[in-house]
């Protein structure tokens, strides 16, 4: 075979290849993890965890590598493209071949798994949620898109329509920015969500305060008067304050055997969140609807937006002193 006029890769065709292609899948990877993550938000599982503070999971990761490798696979692609206009033999360069080829693949594949996903649940006869749906479009129609957009360019339409690949690329640009922007729709702005973060720590930290007042009482069969009376080294260190304004809680002993905890919330509690935080108390102590602590754990801890107090009342069969002759 003669190979005399076959165009030769220089390392610049190589790496301008190498690097589009690893910013392209990984932008990619990115948005689709991205609107997977939307939707796991909007339609929560309620037998799954969700960390109440989006940003801390994969949100923002995904956020930035769009902001940072879609631009970077653009201008990329625009150097390349100046080269093939420049050069015509830079089109028949066997690195650009084999780039088009593997995405093609590459994307070929993603369908027909994502078909033989969807195809998979319906004839096991499991329900097809609409979280579940929507997932399997999203994949679908990204792979799609870059299926269509990468025959094209194997064929020599963006070439022979320089004007239509610049509407293409803008409209990839636009939707990543609106992506991005919806997603504080969804899921709340980084400050909303570093807001809610810090009352879940509240919750936490009450939690982990009225835990506290019980041993107290079970030890010494009264309330503590303060919370500086809960200070012991030898048992669980200092009184949680609040880290947001680095100010003690506010507690208040309400009778023999009833207590209240104050805070001060940013926000009302989520209704499609785990409202109980990541800061589990020491001893867990369960109460009923109307705040009297009893053996099983009830949703007692929602608030609204400012100073909301929680009303405790300690039920003495649950928890009986230790010392009984005390």
């Amino acid at each position: 075979m003669d190979t005399t006029n076959k165009p030769k890769v220089t390392a610049k065709d190589f790496f301008l290849w190498a690097g589009a292609m690893v910013a392209f899948y990984w932008s990619i990877v990115a948005y689709v993890f991205l609107v997977l993550d939307y939707i796991d938000y909007a339609f929560p599982n309620p037998l799954a965890y969700y960390p109440s503070d989006p940003y801390q999971s994969g949100i923002s990761y995904e956020m930035a590598s769009i902001i940072v490798l879609l631009p970077t696979f653009l201008l990329l692609m625009r150097v390349i493209r100046a080269d093939m206009a420049r050069d015509p033999s830079r089109t028949d360069i066997w690195v650009r071949r084999w780039a088009l080829i593997l995405t093609l693949f590459v994307a070929g594949a993603a369908m027909a798994g994502d078909l033989i996903a969807l195809l998979t649940a319906f004839l096991s006869g499991e329900a097809l949620s609409t979280a579940f749906l929507l997932k399997v479009l999203v994949i679908f129609l990204v792979a799609a898109g870059v299926f269509l957009h990468f025959v094209a360019d194997l064929k020599g339409y963006w070439s022979a329509y320089p004007s239509r690949k610049r509407m293409v690329a803008l409209g990839v640009a636009v939707l990543a920015i609106a992506t991005i922007i919806a997603g504080f729709f969804i899921v709340g702005t980084p400050r909303e969500a570093r807001l809610q973060r810090f009352d879940d720590q509240k919750i936490g930290d009450l939690q982990n305060i009225q835990s506290q007042v019980v041993y107290y009482w079970q030890a010494k069969r009264a309330l503590p008067k303060t919370l500086a009376d809960l200070n012991n080294s030898l048992s669980y260190g200092p009184v949680p304050v609040d880290a947001q304004t680095g100010q003690p809680y506010a507690y208040e002993a309400t009778g023999a055997l009833s207590f209240k905890l104050c805070a001060m919330f940013n926000g009302e509690s989520r209704e499609d969140r785990n409202r109980f935080s990541e800061a589990r108390p020491m001893m867990p102590i369960p109460t009923d609807d109307a705040g009297v602590i009893k053996g099983m754990m009830q949703d007692n801890w929602r608030h609204g937006a400012g100073e909301t107090c929680f009303d405790r009342s300690i039920d003495p069969s649950f928890y009986p002193p230790l010392n009984p002759k005390f």
